[in-house]
Formats: C-alpha cells, sequence, structure tokens
C-alpha cells in the first residue's frame, strides 16, 4: 500500500469534521429530549459483542452485514452490530424484564459489511425508538406518531410521507395458496421487484384456484391512498380471516394517524414486506421527495425476545442520523467565539470562566501561534475590567 494510500478510509464509510459533528450532535442531542419527554429511556449497548447474542432472534437477517472478529481475551467470535435493535431486545428480556410497556431509545454508531444502497454509508448514527410489553393498536400509533415528531423536529414535516403496510395479508394469503417455500420465495422475490410480467408468468405456471390466482396477481398492484384499503376488502372477500383483520387494523391505523397529523400524506403498499421474516404486523417507512429512500422505517416485531427467554411484543422505528441531518434545512448557529489574551490574572481566569458558564467559547491566545482567525470577539482590559469586545 502506497504511503498516500494508508490515510483513505475504505470504501464507504465516512468521517465528520467539526461543523458536520457540530450538527449531528446537535439534533442527536434534540432528538434524545424529545424522546425523554415521550417517557423513552436511553440505553447504549456496547458496539460489539459475542456473535451469537448479535444474531440471536431478529438479528439472524443481519448476518451477512455483520462484520465478525475474533475475541483476543476468549478466543470466542465477536461482532460489530449492524442494527442496534436486536441489542435493545436483549436488554428488555434479560437484563431489564420489567412487566408491563417498556419504552426504550438509543442512538450509536452501526457498521455495515456491506453499504444498503450503493451510496450508503458502511457505519451510520442510528437512532431510534422501541416500546415493548404492547400487543394493541396505540403502542403503533404511539411509535409512528414519534417517527412523525422526530422528521418535524428535523424540519421535514412539510414534504413528508409515510408508507404503511401489514405482513398479515401476505401471510393470510400464503395460508390459502398453499405455496412450497421455494415457490414462497420466488414469489417474495417478484413482489420486491413489482417485476408485474414475470409475476404472470409465475401464478399462471401454478394451476391455482381462479379466486386464488386472482389474490396473488392484485397483491402487488394495491398500492396508493387510502382508497387500495376498500379495493383489497372487494378482492379479499373470500380470504382468510386474519387478512381482513390486517386491512381492517391498517384502517383503523390510518384514522388515528390523520387525527394526530392532517396533513401527513399517507401511501399504502400491501405487498410492502421489508423484513418480512421478523415483522409480524404493521410495517412503516417515512419518505420525503428529497432522498429515494425511506429516511425512517419500522414496524411491529411481536415475541421478539423468544430467543433471549422472554417472549415480548414490541414495536419501534430507527433512522440514519448522519441522513437526516443532511436533510435538515437548519442551520446551525454560529458559535460565538471570544479570544483571551495570554495573562496570568486571576480576574482574567475569573471572566473566562464565567464565560464558559454561559455558553460562550472562550480560547486563550498561543505564543506564535495565530489564533484569532475562528474568533468573534475578544477580551480586553477596560477601567481595570475585563469586557468582551468585537475584533
Amino acid at each position: 500500500m502506497a504511503l498516500a494510500d494508508r490515510w483513505l478510509l475504505p470504501e464507504g464509510v465516512q468521517e465528520l469534521l467539526p461543523s458536520q459533528a457540530r450538527r449531528v450532535e446537535i439534533l442527536r442531542r434534540r432528538l434524545l429530549d424529545l424522546y425523554e419527554h415521550w417517557g423513552y429511556e436511553l440505553v447504549m449497548p456496547p458496539l460489539f459483542e459475542h456473535l451469537e447474542s448479535l444474531l440471536t432472534g431478529v438479528g439472524r437477517d443481519l448476518e451477512l452485514n455483520t462484520v465478525k472478529a475474533t475475541d483476543q481475551m476468549s478466543g470466542h467470535l465477536i461482532g460489530v452490530r449492524a442494527d442496534i435493535t436486536p441489542q435493545v431486545a436483549r436488554i428488555d428480556a434479560h437484563r431489564l424484564r420489567e412487566s408491563g410497556a417498556t419504552r426504550l431509545c438509543y442512538a450509536g454508531p452501526v457498521v455495515h459489511a456491506m453499504p444498503a444502497q450503493p451510496l450508503a454509508s458502511r457505519n451510520p448514527l442510528q437512532i431510534g425508538a422501541e416500546l415493548y410489553g404492547h400487543s394493541g393498536i396505540e403502542s403503533d400509533v404511539e411509535v409512528i406518531s414519534l417517527m412523525v415528531e422526530t422528521m418535524q423536529v428535523v424540519g421535514l414535516e412539510h414534504e413528508l410521507s409515510i408508507d404503511l403496510g401489514h405482513v398479515g395479508v401476505f401471510t393470510g394469503l400464503m395460508e390459502i395458496a398453499e405455496l412450497t417455500d421455494q415457490q414462497q420465495d420466488q414469489y417474495l422475490d417478484i413482489l420486491s421487484r413489482k417485476a408485474l410480467p414475470e409475476l404472470e408468468v409465475f401464478v399462471a405456471s401454478l394451476d391455482a384456484q381462479p379466486i386464488i390466482a386472482q389474490c396473488l396477481l392484485a397483491l402487488p398492484r394495491l398500492n396508493g391512498g387510502v382508497e387500495v384499503l376498500s379495493r383489497a376488502r372487494t378482492l379479499f372477500a373470500e380470504a382468510p380471516k386474519r387478512v381482513l383483520d390486517a386491512i381492517e387494523y391498517l384502517q383503523q391505523l390510518a384514522d388515528r394517524i390523520a387525527l394526530r397529523f392532517p396533513e401527513l400524506d399517507q401511501y399504502f403498499d400491501l405487498s410492502e414486506l421489508r423484513g418480512y421474516n421478523y415483522h409480524t404486523g404493521v410495517v412503516f417507512a417515512a419518505y420525503t421527495p428529497a432522498f429515494g429512500q425511506a429516511i425512517a422505517k419500522g414496524g411491529r416485531y411481536d415475541e421478539i425476545g423468544r430467543d433471549f427467554g422472554r417472549a415480548r411484543p414490541a414495536t419501534g422505528f430507527s433512522a440514519d442520523l448522519h441522513r437526516l441531518v443532511e436533510l435538515s434545512k437548519e442551520v446551525a448557529s454560529s458559535l460565538e467565539v471570544v479570544l483571551a489574551p495570554v495573562e496570568e490574572d486571576a480576574s482574567l481566569l475569573n471572566k473566562v470562566k464565567q464565560l464558559r458558564s454561559e455558553g460562550v467559547c472562550v480560547i486563550y491566545a498561543l505564543s506564535g501561534v495565530e489564533s484569532a482567525a475562528k474568533c468573534t470577539a475578544q477580551l480586553v482590559r477596560c477601567n481595570g475590567e475585563w469586557i468582551v469586545s468585537d475584533l
């Protein structure tokens, strides 16, 4: 490796310079304060832990994206977390073991072996909130509302939309379709790509009953405004009860969200199966026209703590704080920086201490070094007192 290349970061890995880092930290504090005011308590799981723990439960889907190493102290395999959600589930089930509802939030770095999208960072700063111990619609409404308020703090409320789906529609259809595992995987792949011509060929090859074939063909086309739910009720009138229950659940959820955020654009996609392997109910995501991917996403994953010894219903969301800062229109206010002269004077030391306690940045001049470049003012002595004066 050439000398100059040694200081290059790995592909997809980002670092923040002072101005960027300040904006991220300001937003991080605001969001964690927001979550605290909603009753969500902060937890700080470790950056790495035993690999088995990271890949338990919902973490199984993360195996290919988890950076692995051998612990030099124990010889066991350890992993660098690719998602904080499984860790928070472990904390709820194994460490806290509280009865009733538990609200937890977090903000910390994660590492991805491969980027989620071609231009995505491999070291996002994940922020999110999880609600454990309640399986009713009230907790889903609460978490979605908190996600929307998160976007409002970022400044995206006027161009925000949410995408709602429910995995119960898909699982209910699979009950009556009686597809093999291979056929179900093929159908899932077609749905994820919205490959409609390919879907028609696939359904024709199944030799399924006409009503079942109609349902399989209709599913990827059921996306749009709230009218989609009415169409789905008609199309799936003969489907299992869990399909109709899922549609009704989405209708009630949409009504409650609209009551709280009447200007929010709601979009429905009944073939949205992100995280299908562990989501058990509603799935949701936030979008803005300024970015082509979801800027926050979440859903319900009941029984998440089963592999940790305590089954618990759960719902939550997460986002990349770096991405939210990039999308934010708010410009961080300039920090006042005062230059203090090099003098061993007690009154000067007290003045500097006072200013810093009031939130003013004060830096001391250093002999032989130009220090005033970032300063907006300076401390000068006037009539025996130290005062702040413009440079």
